[in-house]
């Protein structure tokens, strides 16, 4: 074993009803005389952030919302949240939601603190100064972000870039189950499917592979396996939808120190052109770049198979994440979301440009190889 480092967030909270007591939660711990709240505008309309503005007022913190977050949030979202932050002198900011508001939340939380400008974050460990305190409230089962250095920008028409440094970590991480109950089959599935990847991401891991990242990303693969099926049958099964947050948690502490690979280097291209959900994205193209891995990697996948109790075989493997998307009824081809067979040669081209994610592949990914697997995915 070589040496390594693991980083996390300082505290997380799992505790059902957990976000409609924010205010006393935060007054306790923090005391912020001001903080902005970063969301959406879908879970404004269905009355989730409600409670937490309610809480919020009742222990007397002044609040200020930011609902413009999109998915696969660009450049001008983020500045315009950091400009409200700083023009309303906020002291915390709050990323409520799913992976898109935390992860504007985590650079709202640095560019509203200092002077350092949005474009000089992107790349690994460019952030030069602090940030203010950051509380991250996950709303979905899936992404992690709330456990995570990483943040995710969209950059132009489509290119997304990353930002990878430890000060994205949260002070603080709320995993409260109530407000994943209700969440629709097909976003309970897509999100559920994006937390496997990443558990199955940091397990093979090429550079940063570590005891502590295993032992997380097995852990999470157990619990998410066992509860996806589940959780997407009953949306309000509530001790199945804390069992999948949890799980994406402890997936989310595994790939922030064990990157994700060429799963979602290929993924990327899909939602940067298609705007196709991230954890679809991820999805579809999972079981082809797993068998391309296998052929001359088949070990981590054998020994996956066996930590869930599918035989010990790569081939085993796959064919049991094959079953659970076919089971949750989730897209499973590329033509299925009216992507031309033309534009592959154009997103194997793009997907190199992801070189910050298939370094981390444990078999190298050249052009051809990821035209190959768009093919098979087609």
């Amino acid at each position: 074993m070589s040496s390594f480092t693991f980083n996390s967030v300082a505290s997380v909270l799992v505790q059902d009803g957990s976000a409609a007591r924010l205010g006393d939660i935060l007054k306790t711990q923090f005391a912020p005389d001001s903080v902005l709240v970063v969301t959406d505008t879908g879970l404004v309309k269905i009355g989730l952030v409600e409670p937490v503005l309610a809480s919020l007022a009742a222990a007397g913190i002044p609040a200020v919302v930011f609902d413009d977050v999109e998915a696969d949030p660009s450049e001008a979202t983020i500045k315009k949240a950091a400009t409200l932050a700083k023009s309303h002198k906020s002291a915390m900011v709050i990323g409520f939601g799913g992976g898109s508001s935390m992860d504007v939340a985590k650079l709202v939380a640095i560019l509203a603190h200092g002077s350092q400008t949005l474009e000089t974050l992107y790349g690994i460990d460019q952030v030069k100064g602090g940030r203010l305190p950051l509380v991250l409230v996950p709303t979905t089962a899936g992404t992690g972000s709330e456990v995570t250095p990483i943040s995710v920008v969209t950059t132009g028409a489509t290119r997304k870039m990353g930002v990878v440094d430890r000060t994205l970590y949260a002070d603080l991480a709320i995993l409260d189950a109530e407000l994943t109950c209700g969440l629709p089959r097909q976003i309970t599935a897509a999100t559920g499917i994006d937390a496997m990847v990443h558990a199955i991401e940091a397990y093979t891991s090429k550079l940063k592979k570590n005891p502590v990242s295993d032992a997380l990303a097995k852990q999470a693969l157990v619990m998410l396996g066992e509860n996806i099926l589940a959780a997407c049958s009953d949306p309000n099964n509530i001790d199945a939808r804390r069992e999948m947050l949890v799980g994406a948690m402890l997936a989310g502490k595994a790939f922030a120190n064990a990157p994700v690979a060429a799963v979602h280097g290929l993924a990327y291209p899909l939602g940067g052109h298609y705007h196709i959900p991230h954890g679809l994205s991820n999805a579809l193209v999972l079981p082809h770049v797993l068998a391309f891995n296998a052929e001359t990697y088949p070990e981590a996948y054998a020994d996956l198979a066996c930590v869930v109790g599918q035989g010990n075989s790569a081939e085993s493997f796959i064919g049991w994440l094959n079953h659970i998307a076919d089971s949750v009824g989730i897209e499973r081809r590329l033509r299925d979301m009216r992507i031309p067979e033309a534009d592959l040669p154009m997103l194997a081209d793009d997907a190199m440009l992801q070189s910050r994610l298939l370094v981390n592949n444990p078999r190298e990914v050249s052009r051809d190889d990821a035209l190959r697997i768009y093919e098979a995915a087609w």
